[in-house]
C-alpha cells in the first residue's frame, strides 16, 4: 500500500500536466442549432395568388437550411384567420407569417382584430412589391394618364376592384385623392372576374396587378395608361408612372414580407433574415422577378418601419374615401 502511494500521486501529476480540450459536442447540443425541424409559412389567403412567390422563395431557403419550408394556405376574413394563427403560435421560430399589402390594409380599417398588427409581431424581413398597372378598356378614349384625369373631372369612369377594400380598391381612391376627383367604385368577387367584366368592357377601369395586367395590354385587349410604383417596373419599363404623369408621391402596389410571433428568438429571426437576402441573390431572384416583383430585402427594423407607414397611409385613404370594412 505504502508502495502505491508514488504510483497515484505520478499519475494524478500526469493527468494534470495535460491541456484541456473543449468539450464534444453530443447529438443532443448539435440537434438545437436552429432550424433542426421543417418551418411552417402561414399564407393568408387560397393557392395561386401570394403563394407562388412565397414557393419560389421558401423552396430555395429550405435548400439553403436543409429543412423544408411547409406552405400553409389559411384563406378567410380577408386575411385575418392565417394572420391570428402565427400570432398565437408558439414563438420558437418555427411558424411565420408570409405578409403582404393586405396584412396592413386589414390593420387600417377601424376595427378590432384578435391580434395587434405591429405589436403581435416580430419583422423578419420585407421581399420586394408588386406594383399595378392603370388600365382602361381599347374602347375608352383616353390615351394617357393625363387625359385619364381630365376626363375623370369631367365624367368621371367607373373603376372595378377585386373587391371592396382591398389594396387594389384602396390604390385607386388614393389616386382619386392626389388628383381630386371622385369616381364609382365597382366591386367584383375576385381578380378573375374583374378582369373579365374588364376585357368584356363592363367596367371602363382598373388598377390591375402587373403580372396579370400586362399581358393583355401586350395583346391589345387593355391599354396600360401607367405603373404605379415610385419608379419604372422592370418588368414593363416603357410604362411611365403616375408621378411621372403629375401624380406626385403616388406610390401603391402589393408587396411580400415575413413575420413571426412576437418573441421569436433573434437568432432565428437573423437566419431567416439573412436567407432572404441569399436567396435572392442566386437565380430565385429571376423567377420571382418575371413575376413583376421589384425586390429590395430589408432588415428586420426597415420593415416594421414599412409596415407602420403602410399601416398610417391606408387609415387615412379609408377614411376621406369612407370605405366600409372589407
Amino acid at each position: 500500500m505504502v508502495m502505491l502511494v508514488p504510483l497515484v500521486r505520478s499519475v494524478l501529476m500526469t493527468l494534470m500536466a495535460l491541456p484541456i480540450l473543449p468539450p464534444l459536442v453530443t447529438p443532443a447540443s448539435a440537434q438545437s442549432a436552429y432550424p433542426n425541424r421543417p418551418i411552417r409559412v402561414v399564407i393568408q389567403f387560397a393557392p395561386g395568388g401570394s403563394d407562388v412567390v412565397a414557393r419560389i422563395l421558401c423552396q430555395k431557403m429550405g435548400e439553403s437550411l436543409g429543412q423544408p419550408f411547409v406552405i400553409d394556405n389559411r384563406p378567410g376574413a380577408a386575411g385575418v384567420i392565417g394572420a391570428n394563427i402565427v400570432a398565437k403560435a408558439a414563438p420558437d421560430g418555427y411558424t411565420t407569417l408570409f405578409a403582404t399589402a393586405s396584412f396592413a390594409v386589414t390593420a387600417a380599417f377601424a376595427r378590432p382584430l384578435p391580434y395587434d398588427t405591429i405589436r403581435d409581431f416580430d419583422s423578419i424581413g420585407f421581399i420586394g412589391s408588386q406594383p399595378f398597372l392603370l388600365v382602361v378598356h381599347p374602347s375608352v378614349p383616353v390615351p394617357s394618364v393625363k387625359e385619364y384625369i381630365a376626363q375623370s373631372k369631367v365624367k368621371p369612369l367607373n373603376f372595378a376592384s377585386a373587391g371592396g377594400g382591398g389594396i387594389g380598391h384602396l390604390s385607386q381612391e388614393l389616386f382619386h385623392y392626389l388628383v381630386g376627383v371622385k369616381a364609382t367604385h365597382v366591386p367584383y368577387k375576385g381578380t378573375g372576374p374583374m378582369v373579365t367584366a374588364l376585357l368584356a368592357g363592363e367596367v371602363p377601369s382598373a388598377f390591375i396587378n402587373i403580372s396579370g395586367a400586362w399581358p393583355h395590354a401586350r395583346a391589345g385587349r387593355l391599354r396600360a395608361l401607367a405603373v404605379t410604383s415610385a419608379k419604372r417596373a422592370a418588368f414593363a419599363p416603357e410604362l411611365p408612372t403616375l408621378a411621372e404623369n403629375g401624380v406626385a408621391g403616388y406610390e401603391s402596389g402589393t408587396w411580400y414580407g415575413l413575420n413571426a410571433p412576437r418573441g421569436t428568438p433573434a437568432t432565428a429571426i437573423n437566419v431567416l433574415n439573412r436567407e432572404i437576402a441569399a436567396a435572392l441573390k442566386t437565380d430565385t431572384r429571376e423567377k420571382i422577378a418575371g413575376l413583376g416583383v421589384e425586390l429590395a430585402p430589408s432588415s428586420p427594423k426597415e420593415f416594421t418601419d414599412y409596415l407602420r407607414s403602410e399601416v398610417a397611409k391606408w387609415s387615412k385613404i379609408i377614411k376621406i374615401a369612407g370605405i366600409n370594412e372589407p
